[in-house]
């Protein structure tokens, strides 16, 4: 019975020195931090939990002070959130202290899901960065005036959604798949651009000077193009092809010989245009009021012209389809 008591009380002293050896200290920058080996093990591929892994470390701990606790020269600012997020797994860090510089040691320490939580928190912070910001009117002059004549100007992708550009000359430049979405560019020059799948939705282009732009599939629902120019006295046909122009306003609008074939154009406001020779093909024309509109030898053929407004047509429309 003696030794069963005494054994028993051998292996109560056992557990209770495996307990107490459980908790250890850090001496991060000269501040002093106590916690558990299970604590630092929650990470498991950190650097702090190498230094403790009983089935042969990793890292070898570092030295200790004085005081037996392990030497880290590190940043002590920074640290105390690091250990508090390994403690509940919650990040939790006071107004004063940055968490650019908490996440510079997490990065160090290897605590890989609070490096996540904090370079998405900062770009949260932080939002998009400038690039994805839209150009002003100002960053459009200064690009203008600083390139050379004899260098081709691009903005293909850049976003100019919202932005004034009334009355400013565009000609030949390139704004394939830019945003320009809700742009003023009333009165502008864009003869001869490229305007292949651009985001023109809602813009303001009235008056806008249009010759021989090439716009394959570009988005312009929407769209104010009352009194535009589209006919290149050359002969160039504007090119339009498979554009969305639902909705969009083109009354007035000189679109001689454009080419519009697969394009949408439902419940678009076409009157009193001029579509002499223009490619309407497979066109939808469905609600679109064409009043007034003069269509020449326009091609329809295949054209869905459902519920269209063709009243006062300057050439009635059974006369006006070209068969190609």
């Amino acid at each position: 019975m003696e030794k069963e008591a005494s054994g028993n009380g051998c292996g109560e002293g056992e557990e209770l020195q495996q307990a107490v050896s459980r908790w250890v200290k850090l001496n991060v920058g000269g501040q002093v931090y106590t916690t558990t080996v299970d604590t630092l093990l929650r990470e498991p591929d950190s650097m702090l939990a190498r230094m403790f892994l009983q089935d042969g470390n990793v890292i070898r701990p570092s030295e200790r002070d004085e005081q037996g606790a392990y030497l880290i020269d590190r940043s002590p600012h920074y640290f105390e959130p690091i250990l508090n997020y390994l403690r509940h797994g919650q990040f939790v860090c006071d107004a004063q202290i940055s968490i650019k510089g908490v996440l510079e040691e997490a990065r160090f320490f290897g605590i890989c899901s609070l490096v996540a939580h904090l370079e998405e928190l900062i770009s949260q912070q932080e939002g998009p960065p400038n690039d994805f910001w839209p150009l002003t009117r100002m960053d459009v002059i200064k690009a203008i005036i600083q390139t050379s004549v004899l260098t081709e100007l691009r903005f293909q992708g850049v976003n100019l959604s919202g932005a004034d550009l009334r009355k400013l000359d565009f000609r030949n430049i390139n704004f394939k798949y830019a945003n320009m979405s809700r742009c003023n560019l009333s009165h502008t020059n864009l003869n001869y651009c490229c305007l292949e799948r651009a985001d023109l939705q809602y813009a303001n282009l009235e008056c806008a000077q249009l010759v021989s732009i090439r716009a394959l599939c570009a988005n312009m629902e929407g769209a104010n193009l009352r009194g535009c120019n589209f006919e290149d006295p050359t002969g160039v046909r504007t090119n339009l092809e498979g554009v969305n122009l639902k909705g969009a306003c083109l009354e007035g609008s000189n679109m001689a010989g454009v080419n519009l074939r697969v394009a949408n154009l439902k419940n678009a406001n076409m009157k009193n245009c001029n579509l002499r020779s223009a490619v309407l093909a497979g066109a939808d024309l469905e609600r679109c009021n064409l009043s007034g509109s003069d269509l020449q030898e326009a091609n329809l053929r295949g054209a869905n012209l459902k519920d269209a407004e063709l009243t006062l047509m300057v050439t009635p429309l059974h006369m006006s389809q070209a068969i190609r």
